[in-house]
């Protein structure tokens, strides 16, 4: 009787542990998600000798960050600057494959981040963008005003989300590179493929001329095809 109470009670303990371990797993999982800055990722096509502005309004004292990167076109590169709702320049780059720009806003209004290929003539581009707006929450409650040390599973939550962060920033950046990278190598392939073109036409036009020149070496004229 006894034995069976303890194995019972064990068994029942084993349960409730699984559904509070599944119950802090779901809890992390939701925090994770919503533990990243707010923001907005785009790509777009910059065509030559033009430029795309982005418009974006912002309160004082706001952090933002802006990470950007040309995946196709010319030599990967663009002209990007940003200005505050003063119209002053505060970030400005030329020529750049990829860069970041984080800032905290000092006056409250409408930010304009611009990209610019008008010093490419026939290059058309392709420039992805990553505008992130605010500080990362966190992801515990009354993380700042903690005066006790952080438990073994609130250390554990903070060590995992750090760590997925990585990942999607990684992910992004791998995507962005595998982008770059496929770009490249059909723009290579077009080249190989128009050089073989090339040479299969030099080659049949040489076998042509080399067949009529032997021809014509063994062609006998007669010596009275003249008068006749």
């Amino acid at each position: 009787g006894p034995e069976r109470r303890g194995a019972g009670g064990m068994r029942v303990g084993m349960r409730v542990g699984m559904r509070v371990g599944m119950l802090a797993l779901a809890v992390l999982l939701c925090a994770l998600r919503a533990g990243r800055a707010g923001g907005t990722e785009l790509t777009f096509e910059l065509p030559d000798s033009d430029k795309q502005c982005f418009h974006q309004e912002l309160e004082r004292g706001l952090k933002f960050t802006l990470d950007y990167q040309v995946i196709t076109g010319g030599h990967y590169d663009v002209d990007c600057y940003v200005e505050d709702p003063n119209g002053r320049t505060i970030y400005k780059e030329t020529k750049k494959q990829y860069d970041s720009f984080p800032h905290r806003t000092e006056v409250k209004g409408v930010y304009t981040f611009c990209f610019s290929n008008e010093f490419s003539t026939f290059s058309h581009k392709t420039v992805y963008f990553d505008f992130q707006v605010g500080d990362e929450p966190p992801i515990l409650p009354d993380m700042s005003n903690r005066v006790t040390a952080l438990t073994q599973m609130e250390s554990a939550c903070i060590t995992i989300h750090e760590a997925l962060n990585t990942v999607i920033d990684s992910q992004t950046h791998y995507r962005l590179r595998e982008a770059q990278d496929r770009s490249r190598a059909e723009d290579l392939n077009g080249r190989v493929s128009y050089w073989s073109v090339g040479e299969t036409l030099i080659l049949f036009v040489v076998s042509i001329g080399q067949v009529m020149l032997l021809k014509s070496f063994f062609t006998e004229k007669r010596p009275g095809s003249a008068s006749t």
